[in-house]
C-alpha cells in the first residue's frame, strides 16, 4: 500500500470540509449558546411588584414568578445573525483552519482506514465483518485526531470569535497566526487542549461514519446487485452514515467545543478543570439535553459533509483507478 488512499481521502475531505464550512460554523455558535450565562450563574429574573391600593395607601406585593429566559435562536436565526453582524464572509470564518484540519486529520484517518480495511479484508478471505470495520475506524480516527488537534483548536476559536464582544475578540488573521499566537501566549500544550476529547470524538465519528457507509453500501449492492453501484447508492449510504455519526458524536462535540474555546486569564483557574468537569457543569446548569445543543445543525452539516465526502471520494477513485502511487 502506498499513499494513494491518503491522497484520495484528503482530496475528498478538503472538498467536503470547505463546501459545508458555514454549517459547521453555525453548529459551533449554537453549541456555545448559554455558556457565558451559565458561568455567570445569574439569579432568575422576577416579574415587577404588583401595586395594590389598601386603606388609601398603595402597597407593593412582590410576585414570586420567575421570568422565563429568552428563547435561544435556531440554526436559521443564528445564520441570519452572522450575516447581519459579520457579513457573508463571516460564514467562512476559520475556513483556512478547516482546510488545514482536513489536510492533517481527515487525510490521515481516511488513508489509514483504507490500509487497515484492505489488509484485514485480504486476511479474512475477502469479507470484512462490521466489528472489524468499526475497529479500523476507531484506530484511524484516534491517530488522525492526534495529528490534527492544533488545527482543530484554531478552527473552533476562529469560528467562535465573532460571537465575542469587540474588546474580547482574538482577531486571528489566519490559521498560522492562530497557532503561532496560541503557542506564544499560552504555551505549546495549548495546541493540544481538549485533545482527549478530540481523539474520543474522532474515534466515534470515524468508526460510525466509515463503517456505516461501507456496511450500508454493501447491503444495498447485495439487494440490488453490483449494477446499482452508482450515485444514488453512494448518496443513500453516505447520508445514513452522516446521521449515525451525528447522533453518536454530538455530546462529545459539545464538550470539546467548550473546552477548546475557553479563555484562561493569567493567574485565574480555568472555567473547566477537564472534560468530565465541563460535561457535569454543562448538565447541571443547562440540563442533560444541553449535550445535544447544535444537534440539528450537526445533522445539517454532517449529512451534507458525509454525502459530499463519499460522492467525491468515489469519483476521485474512478480518476485514479489503475494508478498506483
Amino acid at each position: 500500500m502506498g499513499v494513494k488512499g491518503f491522497v484520495e481521502g484528503g482530496i475528498a475531505s478538503i472538498v467536503a470540509g470547505c463546501s459545508t464550512h458555514p454549517l459547521d460554523l453555525i453548529k459551533v455558535r449554537m453549541q456555545l449558546q448559554g455558556e457565558a450565562a451559565a458561568a455567570a450563574a445569574p439569579q432568575p429574573a422576577m416579574r415587577p411588584a404588583l401595586a395594590v391600593p389598601a386603606g388609601g395607601q398603595t402597597v407593593a406585593l412582590p410576585q414570586e414568578v420567575p421570568v422565563p429566559p429568552p428563547r435561544k435562536p435556531g440554526p436559521l436565526a443564528v445564520g441570519a445573525q452572522i450575516l447581519r453582524s459579520e457579513g457573508a464572509a463571516g460564514l467562512f470564518s476559520g475556513v483556512s483552519a478547516t482546510m488545514l484540519r482536513q489536510t492533517l486529520y481527515s487525510t490521515t484517518r481516511m488513508g489509514l482506514y483504507d490500509i487497515l480495511k484492505t489488509k484485514w479484508t485480504q486476511e479474512n478471505g475477502g469479507v470484512l465483518p462490521l466489528h472489524r470495520k468499526i475497529a479500523a475506524g476507531l484506530i484511524a480516527g484516534g491517530v488522525g485526531a492526534a495529528v490534527g488537534n492544533p488545527a482543530d483548536v484554531a478552527m473552533v476559536r476562529m469560528q467562535a470569535d465573532g460571537r465575542l464582544p469587540l474588546a474580547e475578540r482574538r482577531n486571528y488573521r489566519s490559521v498560522g497566526d492562530a497557532i503561532g499566537r496560541m503557542a506564544r501566549d499560552e504555551g505549546v500544550r495549548s495546541l493540544w487542549r481538549g485533545s482527549s476529547l478530540t481523539v474520543n470524538r474522532a474515534m466515534i465519528v470515524t468508526a460510525s461514519q466509515l463503517a456505516t457507509y461501507d456496511q450500508a453500501k454493501e447491503a444495498i449492492l447485495a439487494r440490488r446487485g453490483a449494477g446499482a453501484d452508482g450515485l444514488a447508492t453512494h448518496v443513500a449510504a453516505s447520508f445514513t452514515a452522516g446521521l449515525v455519526a451525528a447522533a453518536a458524536s454530538n455530546p462529545v462535540d459539545v464538550v470539546k467545543t467548550r473546552m477548546m474555546n475557553m479563555k484562561v486569564a493569567p493567574g485565574a483557574p480555568p472555567p473547566y478543570a477537564g472534560a468530565v468537569d465541563c460535561a457535569l457543569k454543562t448538565v447541571r446548569s443547562e440540563g442533560p439535553m444541553a449535550l445535544y445543543k447544535g444537534f440539528i445543525p450537526t445533522v445539517m452539516r454532517q449529512g451534507p459533509f458525509t454525502v459530499v465526502l463519499f460522492v467525491t471520494l468515489e469519483q476521485v477513485r474512478k480518476v485514479f483507478k489503475g494508478v498506483e502511487f
